[in-house]
């Protein structure tokens, strides 16, 4: 709800504070009074787009102000979280204008853009206007109106409608992959086969190359370690030192102790000489090898080394890249049934749509029928009774919001052909149409408040009391706000404020005033009567108000 609303040097307004309340808030006045003024500034601070020049003459800047009640569960919250600005219970915009045109605007003291502005005006307000394009006579949203007049809720369709769309990319994807897995069919079986055949092990080819240089080194050097080995035995240094061992040991009982030292040492000389000589034979065998067996090993470590660099990877790797291989090739092998269970999928979800998509398409037909039964139903009284309004559901692609196209048509007289209510209601029509599409698509405890400028121009009489009388009805439990010419629609008001003009040392300004009983008596008599405010006036708005 609008609560109130500040305007600082705007156009003909030097410094306005108003404070606005449920129910029917009706504003009149005299033509050029300035009553305007007050819709563009307050579309002004709601980031609408109006006119350019907006700053008073004189002044260096402009101001508006407007503070609503923001209950809980207000869409204006969702919208101000998505902003990252706080949301208490009351919401405060202030938009500046420069007077060389720059605009500042400002929410709860956060600054922000335009488009928040906007955004938060959509949730907040509902302008219906003879140009009203924005609201009913908006195609795009008749859909949602009739939905919300149905009761009917589209969310089973729009999950539907999202599981459909997630079933289908996933086969779509599905079938991308098994395509491109069949377009290098004959590069993985070929690579698995290969691969298999080989089945190297991690770590082989460390191994295969230890022992290739093993083998390779020991062609050069065992013919040095077999001579080593002949001098070492029996025939080299080994007898030799037996021999002097023994001769030693043949002289030594005459030697008087002179060869003990040297005999010992002898001792210890020809066991490291064994030593020696054993360590030398196991090395002579370890290399001695057959040379057939080396061929098999460089094959074989020449073969991995060859897969390796084929394949972009190391040689340890090539048992992980095969078992990758083979994934992908068990992915092929196995795609056709998982492209079958994922199509049966695709069917049930669409299968799930459509039963949503029928039961939404029933009851937006009722609702139709029923809908336009209401409306006519209110035409009667707005002396409307020979226009025919049709709510059209017709087939359309199926989407997230069904599968029907909603539009709203009218024939305003029997046997004339029905179009778009923009395009066939003439100015006075087109008011009562969307006054009684609204009392009829209103929903309890509105969230919005809704401004009606002029709806009721061009009407007079019973036609204008009716138009008051549905004002009044849709304003309960809401807010509603009316720039009316009418004194009928303004006798229905339960807030009632005239907008006048004054002069003042040569400047003009316009002011808005709450008017007490006494003084609304005397504005519905000059709305009857004109600038003379006879008795006879004054008198049949006394009727007015007290009917």
């Amino acid at each position: 709800m609008l609560r109130s609303l500040d305007i600082r040097d705007m156009l003909l307004i030097d410094r306005l504070e108003l404070e606005f309340k449920p129910g029917l808030n009706v504003l009149t006045g005299e033509t050029g009074a300035g009553k305007s003024i007050l819709l563009d500034c307050l579309g002004f601070v709601l980031g609408w787009r109006g006119r350019a020049e907006l700053v008073r003459a004189g002044a260096a800047q402009g101001e508006v102000t407007a503070v609503f009640d923001l209950p809980d569960g207000h869409p204006a919250r969702a919208i101000l979280a998505d902003a990252g600005i706080g949301a208490d219970d009351e919401l405060i915009l202030r938009r500046v204008n420069a007077a060389d045109g720059r605009k500042t605007a400002y929410v709860n003291d956060r600054r922000t853009t335009g488009e928040v502005l906007r955004a938060l005006s959509d949730a907040l307000i509902e302008l219906h206007g003879q140009q009203d394009d924005r609201g009913l006579l908006d195609p795009r949203g008749h859909r949602a109106m009739l939905d919300a007049f149905a009761g009917a809720d589209a969310a089973p369709v729009r999950r539907a409608w999202s599981a459909l769309g997630k079933a289908r990319q996933v086969l779509a994807e599905a079938e991308q992959g098994l395509s491109a897995l069949k377009a290098e069919e004959d590069f993985l079986r070929h690579a698995v086969s290969e691969l298999d055949k080989l089945d190297p092990q991690a770590g082989e080819e460390a191994d295969l190359d230890t022992r290739r240089r093993q083998m390779q080194a020991g062609v050069r050097i065992r013919e040095d370690i077999a001579r080593a080995l002949q001098a070492l035995g029996g025939e080299g240094a080994e007898g030799l030192m037996a021999d002097a061992a023994r001769w030693l040991d043949g002289a030594a009982a005459k030697a008087e102790g002179l060869l003990d030292e040297s005999i010992a040492a002898l001792s210890r000389a020809i066991t490291e000489l064994g030593e020696a000589t054993q360590g030398v034979e196991d090395a002579l065998d370890r290399l001695d090898f057959d040379p057939r067996e080396m061929e098999r090993v460089e094959e074989r470590l020449f073969a991995i080394r060859a897969l390796a660099r084929k394949h972009g990877v190391l040689p340890d790797d090539l048992g992980g890249f095969a078992d990758g291989l083979r994934g992908r090739l068990a992915a092929l092998d196995g795609g056709a049934r998982d492209i079958a269970g994922l199509k049966d999928a695709v069917d049930a979800a669409g299968a799930a749509y459509a039963q949503a998509a029928q039961t939404l398409g029933a009851a937006r037909r009722s609702a139709a029928e029923a809908l336009d039964a209401a409306i006519a139903g209110e035409l009667a009284p707005l002396k409307m009774e020979r226009a025919v309004f049709r709510t059209q559901v017709q087939t359309a692609e199926p989407g997230p919001d069904g599968t029907e196209a909603v539009s709203f048509t009218v024939a305003t007289n029997p046997g004339a052909p029905s179009g778009p209510l923009n395009r066939i209601a003439s100015g006075g029509e087109l008011s009562r149409f969307l006054l009684a599409l609204k009392v009829c698509l209103a929903r309890g405890g509105e969230a919005l408040t809704m401004i009606f400028d002029e709806i009721d121009r061009g009407v007079g009489g019973a036609t204008a009391d009716a138009v008051g009388r549905r004002l009044e009805r849709l304003a309960e439990g809401a807010q509603i706000l009316v720039v009316t010419h009418s004194p009928q629609v303004a006798a229905r008001a339960a807030h009632h404020f005239r907008v006048q003009k004054q002069v003042s040392g040569g400047i003009t300004t316009s002011t808005v005033v709450a008017l007490a009983r006494d003084e609304r008596v005397d504005e519905l008599a000059r709305m009857i009567s004109g600038e003379t405010i006879t008795e006879a006036a004054r008198a049949a708005a006394q009727d007015l108000l007290a009917q």
